[in-house]
C-alpha cells in the first residue's frame, strides 16, 4: 500500500470523529469541515509520526478542538455574555445527555431521535454556553481547563456552564410538553 493511500485509509477512519468534535464546537457545517480540512492538513505533514502512534485519535481530537477554539476566539467579539442577551422567543429546542445503550430496535430509534434533538438545542445555544458545555460534557475537561482554554475566568467558564445547562433544559422541556399536547 503506497503512503496516499495509506493515508487515505487513516483520513477515512478519523474523518467523522474530527468532524464531530468540530461542529459540536463550532454548530455551522461549513466552518467544522473548514477545520477538519485544516486537521488532516496538519496531520498529513506529520504523517510519517502519526501513522503508527497508539495515541493518534486524542492528538486529532486535540487539535481539531484547538483549531475550533482559535476559530471562535477569531470572532470572540460577535459574542455576548450570556447577561447581555435577552431572552428570545424562539427557544423551544433541547438539552445534551448521554443516553444508554439501546435494548431494541424501537429504543435505537428513540435514543437517535433524542440525540438529535439534544444536538439541535446544543447547537442554537450562544457560543459562550456552547462552547464550554461541550468542552466539559463531551471532551471531559475540568473548569480550570476550560478557563485556560477560552481564556477567562473560573467563574465566567462555572457560570456559561450553568446557564447552558438551564436553556437546555428549558428547550428540551418545551419541546416534549409540545409533543405531549
Amino acid at each position: 500500500m503506497t503512503e496516499t493511500q495509506q493515508f487515505e485509509a487513516f483520513l477515512h477512519n478519523y474523518q467523522n470523529m474530527v468532524f464531530s468534535t468540530a461542529m459540536r464546537l463550532l454548530a455551522n457545517q461549513s466552518e467544522a469541515e473548514d477545520v477538519t480540512q485544516e486537521v488532516f492538513l496538519r496531520a498529513y505533514e506529520r504523517f510519517a509520526t502519526l501513522r503508527d502512534s497508539p495515541t493518534v485519535g486524542g492528538w486529532l481530537k486535540t487539535v481539531a478542538t484547538n483549531l475550533s477554539l482559535n476559530h471562535l476566539a477569531r470572532y470572540r467579539a460577535r459574542w455576548s455574555f450570556f447577561s447581555e442577551l435577552s431572552r428570545s422567543s424562539d427557544e423551544g429546542d433541547e438539552l445534551v445527555v448521554d443516553f444508554p445503550a439501546p435494548e431494541d430496535t424501537h429504543a435505537a430509534i428513540e435514543a437517535a431521535d433524542r440525540r438529535e434533538l439534544v444536538e439541535r438545542a446544543l447547537q442554537s445555544l450562544p457560543p459562550a454556553q456552547r462552547v464550554p458545555l461541550v468542552l466539559f460534557h463531551l471532551e471531559s475537561l475540568q473548569y480550570d481547563e476550560i478557563a485556560e482554554k477560552l481564556g477567562v475566568s473560573l467563574g465566567k467558564v462555572k457560570t456559561d456552564i450553568f446557564r447552558g445547562r438551564e436553556a437546555l433544559r428549558q428547550k428540551l422541556q418545551l419541546k416534549l410538553e409540545a409533543e405531549s399536547l
